[in-house]
């Protein structure tokens, strides 16, 4: 198998020019996560939420809690961006949150449903954001850089259907060698 086809399985997150259309298509795909979150889980019992996409990759169940703790933050980030003057945001370090005791101990419903509230609200944040208010940005300092809302709205529509993409291959992969 190829390692980086199975970290990477839609490819890297690389936008050209971003145009609105693609905004808009973006905001489907964020829109749509939790019921196709909902969709590749249904009959996925809870050995096989400790199936990996990858060897040393996370389980699914550390993917499903890890959506929830990144899309909360990209929630936050939006309403920072969009209310304050370019804000520098808090990253956090999604590794060490990936083995808190409530990813190990909770159940997977927990972190769905606030995809779904958290979805809900950025849905409705996005289709009411001008094409101006998607050029706001924020300061990332991990990266030293200026991101504006465009390319966020982007990058987390890539970021959900990467991670989806990760389950189904754990799902696929079952119990492969590196499951054993």
């Amino acid at each position: 198998m190829d390692i980086e086809k199975l970290k990477y399985p839609i490819g890297k997150f690389a936008p050209r020019e971003i145009k609105f259309d693609e905004i808009k298509n973006w905001t489907e795909h964020i829109s749509s996560l939790p019921e196709q979150l909902s969709e590749v889980l249904k009959n996925v019992d809870e050995d096989a939420l400790e199936y990996t996409y990858r060897p040393e990759g996370w389980s699914i169940r550390q993917v499903v809690h890890h959506l929830a703790d990144s899309h909360m933050n990209a929630f936050i980030r939006f309403k920072l961006a969009l209310t304050e003057e370019n804000p520098t945001i808090k990253p956090y370090l999604e590794s060490k949150w990936a083995i808190m005791p409530d990813v190990k101990n909770i159940p997977i419903e927990s972190s769905s449903l606030i995809l779904r509230g958290v979805h809900e609200r950025l849905t409705t944040l996005l289709l009411e954001m001008s094409v101006q208010q998607f050029s706001r940005q924020y300061t990332h300092p991990e990266y030293g850089k200026s991101i504006d809302l465009a390319y966020t709205t982007g990058m987390y529509s890539w970021h959900g259907r990467h991670h989806i993409a990760h389950i189904k291959n754990a799902i696929k992969f079952g119990k492969a060698h590196w499951n054993k």
